[in-house]
């Protein structure tokens, strides 16, 4: 509740004291040189690497890492080893043999692509009810 205007409408100073935010980092920002970086990305690249331990040890997040060494990668600056398997989208066309196949409890009740919905609530019901 804010406080009421007095009568003579004279204004009030309210005296401040700058002070670090709660939400404000408790460490500031590190700068980290290019040949720190470079340094980081080599030791990730050398193979049987762990990018996660190696970013721990640093001190910083995995994902800032995985960051720097996918830039890096990305402007020519490192170079993959030719051997290293890249991830990547698979084309799959999956294989549908037009049945159905439902596991109630320990039964497994297996129906072909004409059977009517009829016939197949029959047999889940019956197996719920034995």
């Amino acid at each position: 509740m804010s406080a009421t205007m007095p009568d003579d409408r004279s204004f009030h100073v309210l005296d401040g004291v700058a002070a670090r935010l709660d939400v404000s980092p408790a460490h500031p920002r590190r700068r980290w040189s290019a040949q720190a970086k470079a340094h980081l990305v080599e030791e990730t690249l050398k193979p049987g690497a762990n990018v996660s331990a190696i970013a721990r040890a640093a001190g910083i997040a995995p994902a800032q890492l995985f960051g720097w060494r996918r830039k890096a990668v990305k402007d020519g600056i490192v170079q993959r080893d030719p051997g290293e398997a890249v991830l990547g989208f698979v084309d799959v066309t999956p294989e549908y043999s037009g049945g159905i196949e439902i596991v109630v409890a320990d039964v497994v009740i297996r129906a072909g692509a004409n059977v009517s919905l009829e016939t197949l609530t029959r047999a889940v019901r019956a197996v719920r009810s034995a």
